[in-house]
């Protein structure tokens, strides 16, 4: 695995519009849930092993079998039952694949996948494996977040990744079983709900003034 090549498909700063997108943050920090820095770790801790876990299972999955991209964009498409939250993950994906066949060759796959399964297509591409592709998902589970918390709250920047290395052994261990099983039948793989991110989610769409897509 390159090292390299993970750092380039997880950097904050691809060209792929994860900045426009809270991960569901805003909507916490307006209903009170989210003041400072304790609550955000409690809030990425609650999406990593959730919303998080279930992105590594379908990246994984796609990197380790890119041409059953499909059957994975259908299978998670009905673990998101946010109308919502699905909108967001297919722009996401589009603009990741996007950005991809910029840098890699990518075989065919629809417009518009879920991010997790775009991810996990793009990693293939770029030589790397299913862990890897995990990884990545789970990182940007918690990143997103939490840059998006430093704009909305006001928090100490420091403090905030100091959070983030705190969850990267977290990351680590959830990739690692979302890597084990990558041969499941889509039907089969994780679907860990988090119903407060997806009525946040439905809530914050009707916004007429927000700082983030989702």
């Amino acid at each position: 695995m390159s090292l390299a090549t993970l750092l380039v498909l997880a950097d904050g700063r691809l060209p792929a519009g994860g900045h426009a997108h809270s991960g569901g943050l805003e909507a916490a920090v307006s209903a009170g849930r989210v003041a400072g820095v304790a609550d955000l770790e409690g809030f990425l801790r609650g999406r990593l092993s959730t919303s998080g876990l279930v992105a590594a299972a379908f990246a994984a999955a796609a990197c380790a079998h890119p041409s059953r991209w499909s059957g994975l964009d259908d299978a998670l498409d009905a673990r998101t039952p946010s109308p919502a939250l699905r909108k967001a993950s297919r722009a996401q994906g589009r603009a990741l694949l996007r950005a991809g066949r910029a840098m890699w060759p990518l075989p065919p796959i629809g417009r518009e996948p879920h991010h997790p399964v775009a991810l996990g297509v793009l990693a293939s591409a770029a030589g790397l494996g299913p862990e890897a592709a995990a990884v990545a998902a789970a990182h940007g589970t918690v990143t997103g977040p939490a840059s998006a918390a430093v704009r909305l709250l006001g928090l100490d920047p420091y403090a905030v990744h100091a959070l983030i290395a705190r969850l990267a052994p977290e990351c680590d261990r959830l990739a690692a079983v979302a890597a084990a099983r990558t041969d499941d039948p889509p039907d089969d793989l994780t679907a860990a709900g988090a119903p407060l991110l997806d009525l946040g989610a439905e809530r914050h769409a009707t916004w007429e003034v927000r700082l983030f897509a989702s």
